[in-house]
């Protein structure tokens, strides 16, 4: 074994929109909000992950919250750099070692990225001392996460819904076959919601406040096996600006969120009609798989079933589906070689 080999740590990183989730020694040891604050009169960096996100929305004209990534990329390299830098310099087992160490860093990414953001990912994460990068597109890393076996040669299709996108794939042989990236996802059921309040109740919420109702009463259907409480929601009147209290239910987030889960639900019919007959009958036999935050959206599964006909099943830890397979082909590169990115 070499020195380099021996100053050697392993980080698998599903970086994104959203949430920045890292496993170093078999443990989930970041799940953290995605965004930084900035001051903008020094231009640094005053808080990162969940101190930031507490001041989103509550900043004033010197401060500004910033998301470094959008739609799973990165956007701003310079913030990414010193978030993914500061994640892993305060990562415990990182932080107490007494000699300098090099990481190997496998990193799960959209199936739609170019190769110039590629690059910029690779960038940040060389200047955070990493010394071999490696990439998964992230439903493969999904589906490994769930316990799939995507070496075979055997149709699997997952949908991954995370913040900021959507990811449709048909998977065979440690590759994508044909897949499909959408817009839509958590971030867009959020301003949904925002919006549907603001129509329908002419009352202004907030993000935080918006996401509570979708954890809290959210649905995609209204056929479900339990149903949820209606829940209390204060706002600002949108016509006086005074404050407002109003009682919602979970039949107004399936109308809040429709038109958006209809296009999700288009984009799989579409992924279907795209794959290979051999495979499309795999996949009418074995299923449709979710992953992601969104999929533990209540009803989701069953309406998702009903439009395509297909079995659904949502993984035993959606959240975590993706950061989990990249971390299995982070530690078993050679079986995954090819479901690898050169």
């Amino acid at each position: 074994m070499g020195l380099l080999e021996f100053m050697m740590v392993e980080i698998a990183m599903d970086l994104g929109t959203v949430n920045t989730l890292m496993i170093f020694d078999g443990k989930i040891v970041v799940d953290s909000p995605s965004i930084i604050a900035r001051d903008l009169r020094s231009e640094k960096i005053i808080a990162f992950g969940s101190d930031a996100s507490l001041m989103q929305g509550k900043t004033h004209e010197n401060i500004q919250t910033i998301r470094p990534l959008k739609e799973g990329v990165i956007a701003d390299l310079d913030a990414s750099e010193k978030m993914i830098s500061w994640f892993i310099n305060n990562i415990p087992g990182i932080k107490k070692k007494l000699f300098g160490t090099v990481l190997r860093m496998m990193i799960c990414i959209p199936t739609d990225i170019t190769e110039m953001e590629i690059r910029a990912i690779k960038e940040s994460c060389t200047r955070v001392r990493g010394k071999e990068i490696l990439f998964i597109h992230e439903p493969l890393a999904s589906a490994i996460g769930l316990g799939l076996d995507v070496m075979k040669p055997q149709g699997i299709i997952i949908v991954d819904i995370g913040g900021g996108t959507t990811k449709i794939a048909v998977i065979s042989l440690g590759g994508i076959i044909c897949s499909k990236s959408v817009k839509i996802a958590g971030d867009v059921f959020t301003n949904d919601i925002i919006n549907y309040v603001k129509d329908q109740h002419c009352m202004q919420i907030g993000i935080r406040s918006a996401e509570k109702i979708k954890i809290k009463i959210g649905a995609a259907t209204d056929e479900l096996e339990e149903v949820p409480e209606e829940i209390t929601v204060r706002g600002g009147n949108v016509v006086t600006g005074s404050s407002k209290t109003i009682k919602i239910n979970y039949m107004e987030i399936i109308a809040a969120l429709d038109k958006s889960i209809q296009i999700i639900e288009d984009a799989i019919i579409l992924t279907l009609s795209m794959t290979p007959p051999e495979l499309a009958a795999d996949i009418y036999r074995t299923g449709l798989y979710l992953a992601g935050g969104s999929a533990m959206l209540r009803g989701l599964d069953r309406r998702i079933s009903k439009k395509t006909g297909l079995e659904v099943f949502v993984g035993a830890d959606p959240i975590h589906a993706t950061v989990i397979g990249t971390n299995i082909a982070l530690k078993n590169k050679f079986k995954y070689q090819r479901a690898l990115i050169k």
